[in-house]
This record gives structure tokens, sequence and C-alpha cells, in this order.
């Protein structure tokens, strides 16, 4: 059986080729309602895969969760609308919105706490310069996309110069929710 995905060498490290697989498997038989298994926009999102030698390619899986999870997002966006209203479905995203306003408005080097002494986290400003973007957006409809949040990259940095990876992780997730939900 050929794959989807591309490997990378045997002698590089991928994504286990074998869970991308029976991962992939569950989530096209949730999405054609084949069986009671549950998956979410939110499960795709935040998904994670073992490495493994001479694994998926990381960029070639990447994309096609992506391309996953809008799918999910544009099935639960039409099902909510078909139940509540496109306006309610509105209201959610808003409130969603609302709900990232508090780190948003901090200043720069306070929205997450910082990486402890002598661990790695992700760079504050590079991190607060995607903020600021996303504060453009809400406040003045200037363009960003789910797909520039997910792909975002920072630089390692430690201590008090980066943020801890994993609440900052947590918000840059809510806010690609957001965007999908408007796109």
């Amino acid at each position: 059986m050929s794959s989807m995905f591309t490997t990378v060498s045997r002698f590089r490290t991928g994504y286990s080729a074998q869970e991308v697989d029976a991962f992939f498997a569950e989530a096209r038989a949730v999405y054609e309602g084949e069986g009671p298994m549950s998956l979410t926009a939110k499960d795709v999102r935040e998904v994670a895969f073992s490495l493994a030698q001479g694994g998926y390619s990381w960029d070639s899986v990447d994309s096609a969760l992506d391309r996953l999870e809008a799918a999910f997002v544009a099935r639960e966006r039409a099902e909510f609308v078909a139940r509540q209203g496109q306006d309610a479905w509105m209201n959610h995203m808003a409130e969603l919105a609302r709900s990232l306003y508090p780190r948003l408005t901090r200043g720069d080097g306070k929205r997450f706490a910082s990486a402890e002494a002598f661990r790695s986290g992700y760079d504050k400003d590079e991190v607060d310069a995607l903020c600021r973007r996303l504060i453009a957006y809400f406040d003045k409809g200037q363009p960003i996309g789910s797909k520039e949040i997910r792909s975002a990259a920072f630089k390692k940095r430690r201590g008090s110069a980066a943020y801890a990876e994993a609440p900052v992780d947590a918000f840059l997730s809510r806010a690609t929710e957001v965007l999908l939900g408007v796109e």
C-alpha cells in the first residue's frame, strides 16, 4: 500500500508512519460517519506523533493536518449554524476572540510566563510581534490567517528572554480556532 505522505531518508527522523496512518484512518472514518468514534477540529490541531527514523516528512503530514482541521471546522460550523443559526456562530466566535484579549492587552514581554532560568522557550520579541499582528487584526481588520498562526516558528531563547512554550502554544491554538472559524 502506498502512502499519501513522503518519507524522509532512513538516516533522518520524521513522524511515525504507523501512528500517522492510524490517525488519518480514524479521521477519515469519523468524517465519513463510519462508526461511533468522535474527533473534532481541536483533536486534529492538537495531535502529536512520535518521531521515527525514516518516518513521514513533517511538512507533508502537517500540511495534510491543516487541511483536515479546516474540513472539520467547516463541518462543525455547518452543524452549529444548522442548529442555532449564523448569528449564534458569529457570537460564539466573538466570545472565543474575547477570551484572547486579556493576554493581548498585556505589554510586550509580559503576555506569558517567562521560561524558567536556564530553560529554553520562545523568543519574547517574536511572540510579541505575532501578538501585535493579532491585535491589528481584531482592532483594525489587518489581514492575518490561521495558516500564519499555525506555521509560526520562534527562535529559542533562555530564561527571561523567553516565554514558556506551553502557554504560548495553548494561546496560539485558540487564536487558530478563532481564525479558522471566521475564514
